[in-house]
């Protein structure tokens, strides 16, 4: 069952119209407080465009103490960033435009999921097994020189270990200013990890799963944010945060980086598991994984957590694998074909993983992900490195 509350009669009946016949619809205040003391297990209460916004976030705030499994969603006719920020900062789950009935459905959706989820047990857990009980294996996956096909990679690794909702996985963009996740997965950035600055003390996972982008069975995003701006407001200490929140929503965080070592990189590679080092046959692309991989070692970042991955690995550019790994001295994990099919799945918005799932291409990533990286032989906990510590005691 649901509870709808919304003043106006008539968008009450469209709205309760929507959400099917289960749903109790109350037009003032008393009818919610009633209907919420009939039903004290309700997980979901919707309130309607024409309720007060202060009136709103203060039911928000009184139930998200009073009771925390109860989802809260929140119908406006303007959704913008300040509204959400402070929406979600009063413990609504949710903020919905009322011209779009396929998002409160959706929305409605995921509230349901994170209430059923809290009912064995509620509260705040960071770095470890969270409200729905799991403990993310964290996978960065990082390329020190641009064009190496980096963030393919990591949708189409994110796609893989899903695998249509048999997992939960959560792909982080961290590329903060120049992200692509998003357009390659033709989403719409409405909400992004920025958003996660105004929340402040507030950030917490129900909060931190309002601003996810869903894309598929099993498979979340966190965007990027909209431009540089943006960018420049998040902290190598909210990085942090975010990704220990995040570790107890999901079974797998696959993180896709920028081609350089900023404090965001730093913070992603010291909480992960898995480092995935995105290398192509060309010297620029080797000279720069062999740097990688001595900044690596300076910074104490354990070498049984590097796995080199080598796309496009079939160019007929006059260097073998063994060269390759002598050049590197690093071992390569996995070689990944090149093909014309590869731009053309960037271009149409799915991940060849999805669109093509027995292609060369996508058979040699499954065979990566699903056979190294779910690995259950491998590192257990990120180790923490000496040279990193210092950099992570900033605050947010």
């Amino acid at each position: 069952m649901t509870i709808l509350f919304e003043p106006h009669r008539r968008e009450a009946q469209q709205f309760a119209l929507l959400l099917g016949n289960d749903v109790h619809v109350g037009v003032a205040p008393a009818d919610l407080a009633r209907l919420l003391a009939e039903y004290p297990g309700e997980q979901l209460v919707i309130l309607g465009p024409g309720v007060e916004l202060g009136d709103a976030l203060a039911i928000a705030a009184d139930y998200r103490l009073s009771r925390p499994a109860l989802g809260v969603v929140l119908i406006r006719h303007r959704v913008d960033v300040g509204l959400l920020g402070e929406a979600i900062r009063a413990g609504v789950r949710e903020v919905v435009p009322s011209n779009d009935p396929a998002a409160l459905l959706a929305a409605c959706a995921r509230s349901l999921e994170v209430s059923r989820q809290m009912a064995p047990a509620t509260g705040r857990r960071i770095g470890g097994a969270g409200i729905g009980g799991r403990d993310a294996k964290v996978i960065t996956v990082f390329a020190a020189k641009g064009g190496c096909g980096k963030t393919t990679m990591a949708t189409n690794i994110a796609a893989a270990l899903a695998a249509g909702g048999a997992r939960r996985v959560c792909l982080v963009d961290l590329d903060l200013a120049f992200g692509d996740v998003a357009i390659m997965l033709q989403l719409v950035p409405e909400r992004s990890i920025a958003d996660a600055v105004a929340l402040g003390d507030q950030l917490e996972e129900v909060s931190l799963r309002a601003l996810l982008t869903p894309h598929s069975p099993g498979l979340d995003t966190l965007l990027a944010p909209a431009g540089p701006a943006e960018a420049e407001r998040i902290t190598q200490g909210l990085v942090v945060e975010v990704i220990g929140l995040l570790r107890g929503m999901f079974d797998y965080l696959v993180i896709d980086t920028p081609p350089a070592f900023t404090d965001h990189v730093l913070a992603a590679l010291d909480a992960s598991h898995v480092h995935v080092l995105l290398t192509t046959p060309d010297m620029p692309a080797l000279k720069n994984l062999r740097i990688t991989l001595d900044t690596f070692d300076l910074l104490d970042l354990p070498k049984e957590n590097r796995l080199v991955v080598l796309n496009r690995s079939d160019a007929k550019v006059g260097l073998s694998a063994s060269d390759i790994e002598r050049a590197t001295r690093a071992n390569v994990s996995a070689h990944v074909p090149s093909s014309r099919d590869v731009p053309v799945s960037i271009n149409r918005g799915v991940p060849i993983m999805v669109d093509s799932p027995q292609h060369p291409v996508s058979k040699s990533i499954r065979e990566f992900a699903l056979g190294r990286l779910t690995n259950p032989n491998g590192p257990a906990e990120p180790t923490r490195s000496g040279g990193l510590r210092g950099l992570l005691g900033r605050g947010r």
